[in-house]
């Protein structure tokens, strides 16, 4: 029991790191924001909108599937998807970089808690259940909602059409399309304000946005 909460203990302080790596968005107030901040409000999205989903899921594997999937970038950092969408070489090395750390925390638990942490982190990158569907919008959602919360100045020109390439991850929803619909909207009005052609950006919207 001991060596097992002493490997516990390891892996909280790994999930440290999470808490000063940052992600490639602001908050409103003009900080940057860390991975930490990110998973837990996804975290509490799951909370917020699992009664509105239109198929029932698991609550405790869907939330530690959401807490676990971050944890990786502990080591392997934040790769904004902007540097992955059009560079194959980068998204095989962003893989190749996640898959070392996820199998890092499962050897470091070394247990069944281990096994279970890395078969949710793979469940939730193949995106073949309902449960890292719902993961995985959630997760892409947030990131808009941060991006519309904070100073446009922030932004680079490429989010900008980001901006409308939500929709492959939420259609399998209905819920989730309509808070897509709300989220796109609240961003188009943000875009259109600083007159920038909205109308240019979602006719051309790539679906290479993983």
């Amino acid at each position: 029991m001991k060596n097992n909460l002493l490997n516990i203990l390891e892996l909280i302080k790994l999930g440290e790191k999470i808490k000063s790596e940052m992600r490639h968005s602001w908050l409103s107030n003009g900080r940057q924001e860390s991975v930490a901040e990110h998973t837990w409000r996804v975290s509490l999205m799951e909370m917020l909108i699992e009664p509105y989903l239109t198929q029932k899921v698991n609550s405790a594997k869907l939330l530690k599937m959401i807490i676990i999937h971050d944890l990786v970038e502990a080591e392997a950092g934040d790769i904004p998807a902007f540097d992955t969408m059009n560079d194959r070489i980068a998204k095989e090395q962003k893989a190749i970089n996640e898959r070392k750390s996820i199998e890092r925390i499962r050897d470091m638990l070394g247990n069944a808690l281990g096994n279970e942490l890395y078969t949710l982190w793979y469940e939730f990158e193949e995106k073949a259940t309902y449960e890292a569907k719902v993961a995985n919008a959630l997760d892409k959602l947030e990131a808009q909602i941060q991006h519309n919360e904070a100073d446009l100045s922030t932004w680079l020109d490429i989010e900008h059409k980001m901006s409308f390439m939500m929709d492959k991850h939420v259609g399998f929803d209905q819920t989730l399309q309509l808070f897509k619909d709300i989220i796109e909207d609240e961003a188009e009005v943000k875009l259109k304000e600083a007159g920038i052609d909205t109308e240019k950006m979602k006719g051309t919207a790539s679906p290479l946005f993983t």
